[in-house]
């Protein structure tokens, strides 16, 4: 396909506000590809895309003309498996292909997974094209359905031009572990108990380390939430325990969020189940290394600077931590830290026009199965 054809595709992302999807093309606002917002919807906040109006037979009936190539990411848990089926129908009675990044083999949203897993069988079959992110990711889909999915990796999610946090240098190795609003992937207490046990043991070996959890005030389970702060908490309930703090604060924001992931030595990911991590994205966005629980291919995206752990062994986390830290320069606040991240940012700038080529592919492929 000439270049020039390139420049006429029209992408219809689900959902083209998701951070992932806006971080997809290369910021000089290059005229290759182009991604339709997301439609607007009576009685939505501002920003939010779930459920997704394109995920929806009628408005691809209405809209056909308007794009060129149907891009399923997220948001399929809002529907049924009827309703997926007539989507797929639809785009085949108009003549548009759909590709669909399968992130989620196993969905982090969720604890019943049998909804999900027909969404997988019914949408993985169905796709003209597919894209996942880490070659273990595409063994999967490859063994379960017989189909490799085009290995694209994640892009970045600090944004390129955004202002890199002041970290400010600490003595102590901060480890720290975000468990947000406790969503149904998170191991919240498995994971501070191990942690609280693995500082012990780091300080007892005269390891100056400090473990921080940060958890939201609101949470989605709050009997949990109160034992978190019990292991957190020393026994006579007024003093703090050494080497240990546990911050509640409101949903943080972007900058507030890359300021709290910025001061640490060690991130910890708290996750049971999943498949890929923004999260470990956004850390080496940051230059801090990431342990975490043998969960998914979240190891796969960048394993220089991931150690895995068996929550159920503290020890295990101990060797984690120390493998990390050990003999690196790069901490918090320092000259070393701040030429990794710039280091890191280029090489993201580099990774970006590969990651927009390779999208470019997969859509010109998917265009060329549905003339065919």
């Amino acid at each position: 396909m000439t270049d020039a054809a390139r420049d006429a595709i029209r992408i219809a992302s689900i959902p083209a506000a998701h951070p992932y999807v806006q971080n997809l093309a290369t910021p000089d606002g290059g005229t290759q590809l182009t991604r339709l917002d997301d439609p607007s919807s009576p009685g939505r906040a501002p920003g939010q895309w779930w459920p997704p109006v394109m995920l929806d037979a009628e408005w691809v009936r209405r809209n056909a003309g308007s794009f060129d190539v149907m891009h399923l990411h997220f948001g399929v848990e809002s529907f049924t498996g009827e309703h997926l089926s007539e989507f797929v129908a639809a785009l085949r009675e108009v003549g548009r292909p759909l590709v669909y990044t399968v992130h989620d083999l196993v969905n982090p949203q969720l604890l019943d997974q049998d909804r999900h897993l027909e969404h997988l069988d019914l949408l993985v079959r169905a796709a003209d094209e597919l894209i996942t992110l880490t070659d273990g990711a595409a063994d999967e889909v490859e063994k379960r359905y017989g189909r490799r999915p085009t290995v694209v990796a994640h892009p970045h999610v600090l944004p390129l031009d955004a202002e890199v946090p002041a970290a400010a240098a600490s003595t102590p190795y901060l480890i720290g572990v975000n468990l947000r609003d406790l969503r149904p992937n998170i191991d919240g207490e498995r994971i501070v108990r191990c942690l609280v046990e693995a500082i012990g043991t780091l300080r007892g070996s005269g390891i100056d380390a400090v473990g921080r959890v940060h958890l939201r005030e609101q949470v989605r389970d709050a009997e949990s939430a109160e034992r978190i702060v019990d292991l957190m908490t020393p026994a006579d309930g007024e003093s703090d325990v050494p080497g240990l703090e546990l911050i509640r604060t409101e949903r943080l924001s972007d900058d507030d969020l890359a300021d709290s992931i910025a001061v640490l030595d060690v991130a910890l990911l708290p996750y049971s189940h999943g498949t890929h991590s923004g999260w470990s994205e956004l850390c080496f966005d940051l230059g801090v290394p990431v342990a975490g629980p043998k969960v998914g291919f979240a190891a796969e995206q960048h394993p220089e600077d991931f150690a895995r752990f068996d929550p159920d062994d503290p020890d295990s986390l101990v060797g984690a931590i120390l493998d990390l830290v050990v003999g690196r320069a790069s901490r918090p606040g320092t000259p070393a830290r701040r030429a990794l991240i710039a280091a890191r940012r280029a090489e993201r700038r580099l990774a970006l026009a590969a990651i927009e080529r390779a999208h470019l592919d997969v859509y010109e492929a998917a265009l060329g199965r549905v003339i065919a």
